[in-house]
């Protein structure tokens, strides 16, 4: 199914990746954005994710994307939203036209870098995201997905954002 022009609409994930920032200035939790490399949104900061395969689940769609544009591995957890992408071309046809389910995921591996879809990759805080002029929803899932990890973090003092994949020694 063509992705520009469609005859009907696309279903793609996003991955809110939340991470916790460990330094002797702050602690804080972190969200992972990539700058799109290819067309909708070109050149913009979003969430890493794309379009669902026939015969995938929502979460391995969410893992599979995650893994192919930053590199990381993910946990996946709840979903945080449902959201419609909608664009027009010049001639008002409808360009693209996406219905996307974000989830609240956390790192267990992997090496950060761009991959694929992504022209750039990185962490920021809550405080850097309103220079980047997210999307209305991408922003509203992103603080929502912030604000969640909070909320886990703040019942379950123990466990401090802890990495399998980092080591304890």
């Amino acid at each position: 199914m063509k992705r520009e022009y469609p005859e009907s609409p696309l279903v793609g994930v996003g991955a809110v990746i939340v991470d916790r920032q460990h330094d002797h200035h702050r602690d804080e939790n972190r969200v992972l954005l990539i700058r799109r490399g290819q067309a909708p949104l070109l050149g913009e900061w979003s969430l890493p994710g794309g379009v669902l395969e026939c015969g995938e689940t929502l979460r391995e769609a969410v893992a599979r994307e995650v893994r192919e544009e930053t590199g990381l591995v993910v946990e996946t957890s709840e979903m945080l939203g449902v959201y419609e992408r909608l664009i027009r071309g010049d001639e008002g046809r409808m360009r693209y036209h996406y219905v996307l389910i974000d989830f609240l995921c956390r790192p267990t591996g992997g090496d950060l870098k761009a991959g694929s879809d992504a022209a750039e990759v990185r962490w920021f805080t809550r405080e850097e995201l309103p220079a980047l002029n997210l999307a209305h929803d991408a922003n509203d899932v992103v603080l929502k997905g912030l604000a969640r990890t909070m909320e886990r973090r703040a019942s379950s003092p123990g466990e401090r954002g802890a990495h399998p994949h980092t080591s304890n020694s």
